[in-house]
């Protein structure tokens, strides 16, 4: 990277398929004894690569996004409320059958808007309230806390989950109102900005930090809630007052308190537990799954073999490097395969969509969720 940058190594295809590989894991981070802030210099090498002249790149071995892929990083990412009209749009498709029936036809097999297909998980709707029923297009601007009140925090949803993990983020409200929390989620929060910040639009990435900051911005909150942990990753990394409240469901949940009075049915169980490279190496907080879910009574909680290497999911990694990402994952597949547990709990979307479209044909008797919903189930949320 120093190199290119200095002139010295050419900015050729070669160079940037090598840097589209990097899965972004950030591990090498961790174990570097000079602590040397490789992420960011993954993230100012991409945005040169997206500079630079496309004579440099005559070979054309690199990506090359389609135009569904740009369509919807252009008007569904960056305007997420979008994902609320479409969420009611994909409900009825799915409950005609017609994901199904094209996930058994041939016609789309082989391209990107198949994979997209298989991967989208059930639609589920936004709760108005902190009711176990009543379901609206899009969530309230608030949700009171059931009992006696005990702080306000912020919940940011971010933009896949609000179409592919709401069943999460529902959980996550209706955890937090129990302890209560007084939940507030702004209308004018947007995409995190991870996807564009990795890929070199660091422009719009930085367009998108602002309005969030702007969107939480005069409320007297004692944290604002991510559920997803690549998002809480960019989020941390802000480099403003707004970061310092950025803290992980699993993470707050497991350190406050309240629990006295709540109701948790036992589970007898076995729940594996992945670690999303973002929670472990750029969150730091890969032990308060556990933590979470041993209030569970019952439950045997064991962490998934290989959980110090990524599955492969990585952002849109697992859309561009199919046979890397599908390469990496094999071996966790092969370990739940391998063992009686019934749940798989991970704390990031990418990574429940990733196992989720590996497991749905060959083993689908593990149901693949977060933490919190798992927990969340157990304290009677009806999903």
């Amino acid at each position: 990277m120093s190199g290119v940058a200095s002139g010295h190594i050419p900015m050729n295809s070669r160079f940037v398929q090598h840097m589209d590989r990097c899965l972004t894991c950030r591990s090498c981070e961790v174990v570097c004894p000079n602590h040397v802030a490789y992420g960011q210099l993954i993230d100012k090498t991409r945005a040169m690569i997206a500079t630079s002249s496309p004579s440099q790149l005559k070979d054309k071995t690199t990506i090359q996004k389609s135009w569904l892929r740009l369509l919807v990083e252009r008007e569904l990412i960056v305007k997420p409320t979008r994902f609320d009209t479409l969420r009611s749009l994909l409900r009825f498709y799915q409950k005609l059958g017609l994901q199904e029936l094209l996930n058994k036809s041939s016609l789309l097999k082989r391209t990107k808007l198949g994979t997209l297909n298989r991967l989208l998980p059930h639609i589920s709707m936004p709760r108005t309230s902190s009711s176990k029923t009543d379901v609206a297009k899009s969530w309230n601007k608030i949700y009171f806390p059931i009992g006696k009140p005990c702080g306000e925090v912020g919940l940011f949803l971010g933009c896949v989950a609000r179409l592919a993990d709401v069943a999460t983020l529902n959980a996550s409200i209706y955890v937090l109102n129990r302890l209560g929390y007084t939940v507030h989620v702004p209308p004018l929060q947007t995409c995190c900005g991870a996807l564009h910040q990795h890929g070199g639009d660091t422009k719009t990435a930085a367009q998108l930090a602002q309005q969030n900051i702007a969107a939480f911005d005069g409320l007297n909150l004692h944290a604002i809630i991510t559920t997803a942990s690549g998002c809480g990753a960019q989020l941390v990394e802000y480099h403003s007052n707004f970061s310092t409240k950025v803290v992980d469901i699993s993470k707050f949940l497991a350190t406050t308190d309240g629990w006295g009075n709540i109701k948790i049915a036992p589970l007898q169980d076995k729940i594996m537990v992945h670690d999303p490279c973002t929670l472990r190496n750029v969150l730091h907080s890969s032990k308060y799954p556990y933590t979470l879910l041993t209030r569970i009574p019952g439950a045997r909680v064991t962490p998934l073999a290989g959980n110090d290497q990524c599955c492969g999911a990585a952002g849109t990694y697992f859309l561009d490097q199919p046979v890397m990402a599908k390469a990496l994952l094999n071996d966790k597949i092969t370990a739940l395969n391998n063992s009686d547990t019934r749940f798989l709990v991970t704390s990031n979307v990418g990574c429940t969509m990733h196992f989720s479209n590996a497991l749905r044909n060959t083993n689908p008797k593990i149901e693949i969720l977060h933490p919190v919903t798992l927990l969340a189930q157990q304290m009677n949320m009806l999903s």
